[in-house]
């Protein structure tokens, strides 16, 4: 038995480094890389800064006059969401699928001053830009952050609210000691294909990985392997600094729209786990009590818990994901004027 653990072992980090040897390099922009649908741009102009924020827009032949925006996480873009908006438009939902200001294609700033609130306007300028007066906001991971905040910002635009396996539950600032965003830069430098393949196998999936995950760790890793991955590892670091000191989870009372939580219960995602000792560690990210917890605070809020499933279940267990989704999306809207 030992011998068949150490060979699988020793065939696993083989097939790990013949896959990272074959690494795609990706551009800035991922102007090298293809996303499910077309996309487009619109010109954000913050910050003394004109930036260009990319996005896709589905509109089916079928429209029945509903939208939904989809917000990607912290380690993703809007590709991952491929399955989605096939179901949704089948349905006759439009879709808008933006990649936010720093992450897949959009704008890579020099210097940019990250919030919750800068992305919820970005994304408001998108939405005027279309005229789109009303939509259901879903984001997913740090997505669902900037979902809760364009909610809060924007109560007549949201007329439904989904948060898939959000982060932010939990107020991390609590136990896990500061760290300046030059330290989180310096981490970000080391990243590579094995370093973020293990942090997804161990966060995302609780080691149990399939090869069709693989696709989300090249997206990143592909971007090591670019001469300017220092643009890509200090907008991480902004990024960091943003989820840890600007926590939307004091606010979730304040929520007015009818609001779904899909939660996959085996989600162990926090960050700065490797911050803390063991005993602190084991009571972070426990999404099994925080979806709980979270349905407690938010007013008007249904909770959907999918047993031992992990941090995405819109790619590992997508009918159990769509499901309750297009349920709470044909339910008649409440007046929250």
């Amino acid at each position: 038995m030992k011998m068949k653990i150490l060979m699988t072992l020793i065939m696993s980090s083989f097939f790990t480094f013949a896959h990272a040897e074959n690494l795609k390099w990706l551009d800035l922009m991922l102007s090298n890389y293809t996303y499910p649908y077309p996309v487009e741009y619109i010109t954000i102009e913050t910050q003394q800064q004109e930036l260009k924020m990319a996005y896709m827009l589905i509109t089916p032949d079928n429209f029945n006059n509903k939208t939904i925006v989809l917000f990607h996480g912290k380690n993703f873009n809007g590709a991952y969401w491929k399955t989605t908006i096939e179901a949704l438009a089948k349905d006759g939902y439009q879709v808008v699928v933006p990649d936010q200001i720093g992450f897949g294609k959009s704008s890579k700033p020099d210097n940019f001053q990250y919030s919750f609130q800068e992305l919820a306007k970005d994304t408001k300028i998108l939405l005027d830009s279309l005229n789109i007066q009303k939509t259901a906001i879903l984001g997913h991971s740090m997505g669902g952050m900037v979902a809760t905040r364009f909610a809060l910002m924007y109560p007549d635009v949201t007329e439904k609210l989904i948060l898939e396996n959000p982060i932010g539950l939990e107020d991390w600032k609590l136990v896990v000691p500061y760290k300046t965003i030059d330290w989180w830069y310096q981490l970000e430098l080391k990243k590579n294909y094995d370093s973020i393949k293990a942090y997804q196998l161990d966060s995302y999936y609780d080691g149990k990985w399939k090869p069709e995950y693989d696709q989300w760790v090249e997206l990143l890793a592909g971007w090591t392997l670019n001469s300017g991955y220092t643009k890509i590892a200090w907008n991480a670091a902004l990024t960091y600094d943003m989820i840890f000191t600007q926590p939307v989870v004091y606010e979730f009372k304040d929520i007015k729209c009818p609001t779904l939580l899909i939660i996959g219960t085996r989600d162990r995602t926090a960050l700065g786990k490797p911050l803390v000792s063991e005993s602190v560690r084991k009571t972070m990210g426990l999404y099994d009590q925080l979806g709980k917890l979270t349905n407690q605070r938010i007013p008007n809020s249904t909770l959907v818990e999918i047993e031992n499933i992990g941090h995405l279940p819109h790619i590992e267990s997508f009918d159990k994901f769509i499901t309750p989704l297009k349920a709470f999306l044909k339910t008649i809207p409440t007046d929250h004027q």
